[in-house]
């Protein structure tokens, strides 16, 4: 036997011993197509910029920011998160506008679009994890199980980073009717995991597909992947437009702010909704993550510089993944909708709302969260005004 013959065996018995959790990695002519990919280079998946997927800095300095536990206490609720009660019976009559979006935490969320259901990076296990006994904790439980959902037309995946792709969720959904529509090299995992073939829509970045007489794009994002432990860059990572024959809707996925939400709106949109993340972002990882600002930005060029549509954020209040305060997304996010004047969607997680009817806008959040600075808040010109007249005051008393 010779040496690359004796490899081969010892590659297959490797791969039994990998974690299901980790997926498969693209091969045969699905790996050919990714090579044909232009947006494939030196052996990876390219950004459209330029993006530092590791942590910048200090991992030292890092690691006593996230792991301190006064740091740690900021990065939950202080009490129950107030779930959605009634989300099945609100989901029983079809929404009246034709378009309906309800978040189910983090980046989940089931759209309604014209007669159709598209469910979005659904996550119903209990850890963003590979292993069931550790790694971020859900914050607050699912608003229904996911065979109380009922059926749904397409699954869209934005990525395969354990906050968006779910073994357990995709094992569930695998004995279902759904078509999944994942960006390129995505559907090695769906496979593994028991999705046939003939019910995976894999698409570069601008490529569409049609199901059920609606259109999924798979648009450009700032973003990486990865699952296993050898991180090779060999699954695409995506937003997506959505459109149907009176609706268009976008998920941005994960992402870092880019110029190129001004194309994408500018081929998709304007759109009815955007679901925007604006969680999990850190001056350590500015190039993968928006923060609330930078997510408000990106809607405004979604939408031709125009607050129009609704804005629903995504990518908080489920998982702790980043140092900032649980609270922090929803509460820069209304103070960045107010300076622009967007209107914006806070549902509880399973509140299903219509972006053209009345939206949700109770901040929830501040009666389970613990008190927070507010360091993006820009003084106002009377603000300023009032201070330079205290010390004035201050001064004139002294002399």
């Amino acid at each position: 036997m010779t040496g690359a013959d004796s490899l081969h065996p010892l590659r297959t018995r490797l791969r039994t011993l990998r974690p299901a959790a980790f997926g498969a990695d693209p091969d045969g002519d699905r790996m050919e197509r990714i090579r044909r990919s232009p947006n494939f280079a030196d052996g990876v998946f390219q950004n459209p910029m330029g993006a530092r997927s590791r942590p910048s800095g200090s991992m030292l300095e890092f690691a006593k920011v996230f792991f301190r536990k006064e740091e740690r206490a900021r990065r939950t609720p202080t009490g129950t998160v107030p779930v959605h009660a009634t989300t099945l019976a609100d989901l029983a009559a079809p929404p009246a506008t034709g378009l309906r979006l309800t978040w189910m935490g983090h980046s989940s969320v089931l759209a309604e679009i014209d007669g159709r259901r598209v469910l979005f990076d659904p996550v119903w296990g209990e850890r963003c994890s590979p292993f069931a006994f550790a790694g971020p904790k859900r914050l607050h439980p699912v608003p229904l199980p996911l065979a109380a959902l009922g059926p749904v037309d397409a699954v869209v995946i934005s990525h395969d980073h354990y906050d968006h792709l779910d073994l357990p969720t995709i094992q569930s959904l695998a004995g279902t009717d759904t078509v999944f529509a994942v960006p390129l090299g995505v559907g090695a995992h769906l496979e593994r995991w028991g999705v046939s073939a003939d019910r995976i829509r894999e698409l570069d970045w601008n490529e569409t597909t049609h199901i059920a007489g609606i259109s999924l794009t798979a648009t450009p994002a700032r973003h990486f992947c990865g699952r296993g432990l050898r991180n090779q860059q060999h699954t695409l990572w995506a937003s997506w437009a959505v459109a149907g024959p009176e609706h268009r809707i976008y998920h941005s996925g994960d992402t870092g702010y880019f110029p190129g939400f001004k194309d994408i709106g500018a081929e998709h949109g304007p759109f009815d909704a955007t679901m925007i993340q604006i969680g999990a972002h850190s001056e350590y990882w500015p190039d993968i993550h928006m923060t609330p600002a930078e997510g408000m930005r990106a809607h405004l060029d979604l939408q031709g510089g125009e607050p129009l549509g609704a804005m629903l954020p995504i990518h908080w209040a489920t998982f702790n993944l980043a140092p900032h305060p649980w609270a922090e997304p929803g509460e820069w996010t209304k103070d960045a909708a107010a300076e622009v004047g967007q209107a914006v969607a806070f549902p509880r997680p399973g509140e299903p709302f219509e972006p053209a009817g009345m939206l949700p806008t109770d901040p929830w959040w501040r009666a389970v969260a613990a008190p927070i600075a507010h360091p993006w808040r820009r003084p106002k010109a009377t603000d300023v005004a009032q201070d330079q007249d205290n010390r004035d005051l201050d001064l004139a008393g002294e002399r």
